[in-house]
């Protein structure tokens, strides 16, 4: 669905929302890593994208950090998205040799269009307000990084590997 930075940088943003105040609170690329379990160096470099796209503000010297650069109800994922994600024109069918554009749709092609719909649709209407709200007004918490959970374990929306079931 995408890549690394794409998953760095929606993590980044999440917890820039979580403390969002309107500017006042910031935090360094090492405490936004620590709060999500990810390497600083690579937080740091996904964030000055972040920044050059207009998602977050910076400033450097004592009480630096970062912010976001407007309120989270106003930043969707679709705006992240598509800073690290390049847009996929490409109608290849996975048949091959072009059958759902030369012919009648191949036997995934419906399917394959819902599900490019559904996320779409997830992107688009998905804003970091979600993050915001779910920490400031619910009292949600990420776990620590490498704790083990205390709950069952949750299916996944990644894909499973080869020989292994659903939960």
């Amino acid at each position: 669905m995408y890549g690394k930075q794409t998953e760095c940088a929606i993590a980044a943003t999440s917890r820039l929302a979580e403390v969002y105040d309107e500017g006042r609170t910031r935090l360094n690329a090492q405490e936004i890593a620590e709060g999500r379990g990810l390497q600083a160096p690579f937080v740091a470099k996904i964030l000055t994208s972040l920044s050059m796209a207009g998602i977050v503000k910076g400033s450097r010297g004592p009480g630096g950090g970062y912010t976001l650069a407007r309120h989270p109800k106003n930043i969707k994922l679709r705006d992240v998205f598509q800073i690290f994600e390049r847009e996929n024109d490409n109608a290849n069918c996975p048949f091959g040799g072009g059958v759902c554009g030369g012919g009648n749709p191949c036997p995934l092609h419906d399917s394959l269009v819902e599900i490019q719909r559904d996320m779409d649709t997830f992107l688009d209407s998905t804003s970091f307000d979600t993050f915001r709200a779910a920490y400031q007004e619910r009292g949600f918490r990420p776990a620590p990084s490498g704790t083990k959970p205390k709950v069952a374990k949750r299916e996944s929306y990644r894909a499973r590997k080869p020989g292994t079931k659903r939960g």
